[in-house]
């Protein structure tokens, strides 16, 4: 079975206190990102890093602070999850799979099975899922590698992961 391992936007404006929309408590999942991500190159598995990949004049700052401009330091991913061999999949939306070569990546690869991981719980690892699961493909959201803004709003996702008939791991 052919697995995908996908590590969703774990950007500095993201993961660090002083970053354009920080995630309180993001930077104690990035240890165990990285851990993942080694592993998935180490076991042979494709990796992919979705990032958020913003112009100055992004349509989404009419709905978000600026974050993630193209080139800015906050566009970056954390250090302790970058690795040799993990594909970027640059995205302007919460939902990575407005990128045609998510989908794309996934179909030439022959993925069955995805472990899904990163930050915002809520939105873009929520957006990553639905496109996997109504992509026919197994999902393991990996509950310890994840964070969310809302506690309830991360719960009735896990809830409709399971409803789908995917795994928190």
């Amino acid at each position: 079975m052919k697995t995908a391992y996908i590590d969703v936007d774990t950007q500095l404006d993201f993961v660090v206190p002083a970053g354009a929309l920080y995630v309180p408590g993001a930077e104690r999942i990035l240890a165990r990102v990285g851990e993942l991500n080694r592993e998935a190159i180490t076991a042979g598995h494709l990796l992919i890093a979705t990032m958020d990949a913003h112009s100055e004049n992004d349509v989404e700052f009419q709905s978000w602070p600026h974050h993630c401009v193209v080139g800015s330091l906050g566009q970056r991913k954390a250090e302790q999850t970058i690795v040799k061999g993990m594909r970027v999949v640059e995205k302007q939306s919460v939902d990575c799979f407005t990128n045609p070569e998510m989908a794309e990546i996934l179909r030439l690869e022959g993925v069955e099975e995805a472990l899904v991981y990163g930050v915002v719980t809520e939105i873009c690892v929520l957006n990553a899922v639905r496109g996997l699961l109504d992509r026919g493909i197994r999902v393991r959201v990996i509950a310890n590698a994840v964070k969310e803004l809302n506690v309830d709003a991360r719960d009735r996702f896990f809830e409709e992961v399971r409803g789908r008939g995917g795994k928190i791991a």
